[in-house]
């Protein structure tokens, strides 16, 4: 047991005393508060006397019971002072509290630890530590794929409102950069395609300023900034270039390719089906445009039969990966269904977190 500290008013100057420094006063009753789970600032007891009214409170108190908290003695100072010798030999740390306290607090941090740590399944009630949660939502956990199954009527609508939640504010929370640095200047690439421009010869994008500064420099011959090759002056000698961007597996050179197709431009003929294939292919090497692309191909049915639910599931892939095109294209149909809520957001909904 250890006495954490006593206020005791006196002159009207509240002062405060610990064991190491505690004055002797004319009360036979002390009040002593174990320390159990406080901290080294809190205050054990706190009493407010009167040197006028000290004989008064020592006649009037009485026999407290011992618990396990708290120690009330009502013998004379030097029981106090025993009691004092005593804890300060069993040992205490630098805070003031012995052994036996350390022993317990820890003893209760590892009861909480586990505590938290307990998991129950939300469908039979078993308690463990490896317990799956539902990927959707997030919300309850489970032992088994058996008991998931069996708890999906009771748990369905709770965890799609949840899903719905989880997925609008990953939707509508700040996208990332679309894109880099310019190789040349270091500067962040400007989102306007005007801004930037992709050059076939080395798979680059380089911002228009490089280019224009490099053209000043050598006298209009057009150069490319990164690897001082001349600009492809014809669209087959464009095309030969992209292609060998794409056996050597420039996802944006596949992009541009299937973008050419899909148009019809640059000497290519028109075909979706083709087109629709190197979306794909770029979209498996991580390209952000191809995801905007495969939605617009659904969405117009160019190559696949219409689908406005893939198109606006390859829509929302593109948005939060950062395509404003795509973010567009999903503000226009949210509001020709007549959704203008979320086509024109008052506030980001990651409140719902």
């Amino acid at each position: 047991m250890v006495v954490r500290g006593i206020y005791i008013e006196q002159d009207n100057t509240p002062q405060k005393f610990t064991l190491s420094n505690i004055p002797k006063l004319s009360i036979t009753h002390h009040l002593c508060m174990s320390c159990m789970n406080m901290n080294d600032d809190s205050t054990a007891v706190s009493a407010s006397m009167s040197a006028n009214t000290i004989d008064d409170i020592t006649n009037d108190m009485s026999k407290v019971a011992v618990s396990d908290n708290i120690l009330c003695d009502t013998s004379s100072e030097q029981k106090l002072e025993e009691h004092i010798k005593s804890d300060e030999m069993s040992g205490g740390d630098a805070s003031g509290r012995s052994s036996t306290d350390i022993d317990v607090v820890q003893k209760n941090t590892e009861v909480s630890k586990t505590c938290t740590d307990l998991e129950i399944c939300a469908n039979c009630g078993k308690e463990g530590s490896n317990l799956k949660a539902c990927v959707a939502c997030n919300l309850v956990k489970y032992c088994n794929r058996h008991c998931q199954a069996s708890h999906r009527k009771l748990h369905k609508k709770e965890c799609r409102k949840r899903a719905a939640e989880i997925h609008d504010i990953e939707l509508f929370k700040p996208p990332p950069p679309p894109e880099g640095d310019c190789p040349i200047c270091f500067l962040r690439l400007p989102s306007l395609g005007t801004g930037k421009k992709y050059k076939s010869c080395c798979g680059k994008v380089i911002c228009s300023g490089c280019i224009h500064a490099v053209q000043k420099r050598d006298r209009g011959v057009a150069l490319c900034p990164f690897c001082r090759v001349l600009t492809a002056r014809t669209d087959d000698e464009n095309i030969n270039r992209l292609k060998k961007r794409v056996d050597a597996g420039d996802a944006r050179g596949i992009n541009n390719l299937g973008f050419y197709y899909s148009r019809g431009i640059c000497g290519l003929p028109r075909d979706h089906t083709k087109a629709l294939e190197l979306f794909h292919r770029a979209v498996d090497l991580g390209n952000i445009r191809s995801h905007n692309n495969i939605g617009c191909a659904y969405h117009q049915g160019r190559g696949v039969s219409s689908d406005v639910k893939k198109a606006v599931h390859y829509w929302k892939i593109a948005a939060m990966k950062g395509d404003v095109n795509a973010r567009h294209n999903l503000g226009a149909f949210e509001e020709y269904v007549g959704n203008m809520e979320r086509a024109l957001p008052k506030e980001c909904p990651t409140t719902l977190l």
